[in-house]
């Protein structure tokens, strides 16, 4: 049987294929909102490796030579970005390597936000992901966050990063506001909102008394999410390819659920040029929004295709200590 190269239907699009080839083929401020989790950098240790593919983009021979390739993405994504809209950026501090040594912490973020900058976009906002430092250690084994680290010499420790969300908007004009007419109706994630609030949920008054979608607000206008659910994220084991698989870890459900409906409307279309295995097409679809998603791995993309499948289940998976270990 043919590799499935594609499915297109009237909720989502999903291309195997180098994102460089696919987005070309969209016209131009085709669309409202982009959110993805980048390849991270070559000089990470060999930490954050995700195929072998040479169109892999942390598969560049160099830290400089992966933004000389990254930028054309980035460029690509503000051509087909509505004016005024909005597209989002999961990243995190990488560490340049694992030897306990001289290793130290490189400004990915950083660079990040001055590449948008040249290509037409503005910085909006850093949020910041909290991650469990035992539950880090035990899926990355980083020297720095061992207790035998602490006790030889604790020069030598080091942090478990956050992960970070980045906003940016394309210069221009919004032309359809992103309105939320009874204000925000649902919360992604794990803090419980008061029960007195509950009968204010859909408030259709005055929108200064909504206090169920205030509450909501002042959660999410926080620089710092510490109760997002790391554990709800999509069934990614059967992705994971034995000759070349060095990471997978998806982007968390509270993370994109969030994002998508802060910055994007009911109906409109939101990309991710590397889709993984589909977590934000999934959440675009599952919210009401239609997802465009471009993966360049065969095993990532027929996971995608069974996650969006099941879109209507809303089925995550949980992984288990041992699925820790086993990464």
């Amino acid at each position: 049987m043919d590799e499935i190269t594609q499915v297109v239907n009237d909720r989502y699009a999903l291309y195997l294929d180098d994102c460089l080839e696919v987005m070309p083929e969209f016209p131009d401020e085709s669309v409202h909102f982009s959110i993805y989790s980048p390849p991270f950098a070559t000089g990470t240790g060999g930490l954050y490796h995700y195929s072998s593919s040479p169109r892999d983009l942390s598969n560049n021979n160099s830290y400089e030579e992966f933004f000389a390739h990254y930028e054309f993405v980035v460029r690509e994504i503000a051509r087909l970005t509505m004016p005024g809209r909005m597209t989002a950026v999961h990243c995190m501090d990488v560490p340049s390597g694992n030897t306990g040594r001289d290793d130290h912490l490189m400004d990915f973020p950083g660079d990040i936000i001055r590449l948008h900058d040249r290509c037409g976009f503005k910085y909006i906002a850093r949020y910041h992901v909290w991650k469990e430092p035992l539950g880090v250690r035990n899926r990355t084994m980083a020297k720095r966050l061992a207790h035998q680290t602490v006790v030889e010499d604790s020069s030598r420790c080091g942090v478990a990063a956050a992960d970070y969300l980045l906003v940016f908007r394309r210069d221009g004009e919004n032309p359809e506001p992103i309105t939320h007419p009874n204000g925000l109706t649902e919360y992604a994630g794990s803090r419980q909102i008061p029960p007195e609030l509950l009968k204010y949920k859909n408030w259709d008054g005055k929108q200064i008394e909504n206090r169920y979608s205030h509450w909501i607000w002042r959660q999410y206008a926080s620089a710092f999410w510490d109760d997002v659910r790391i554990d709800r994220v999509l069934p990614f084991k059967d992705s994971r390819d034995g000759d070349d698989e060095k990471h997978v870890h998806p982007l968390q459900l509270d993370v994109i659920d969030r994002a998508m409906v802060l910055w994007s409307n009911g109906g409109d279309t939101v990309l991710t040029p590397f889709m993984g295995v589909g977590s934000e097409v999934y959440s675009a679809v599952r919210l009401g929004r239609r997802g465009i998603g471009v993966e360049l791995k065969p095993t990532y993309f027929r996971q995608a295709i069974a996650n969006l499948e099941r879109v209507d289940d809303d089925r995550v998976y949980t992984p288990t200590l041992f699925d820790l270990i086993e990464e």
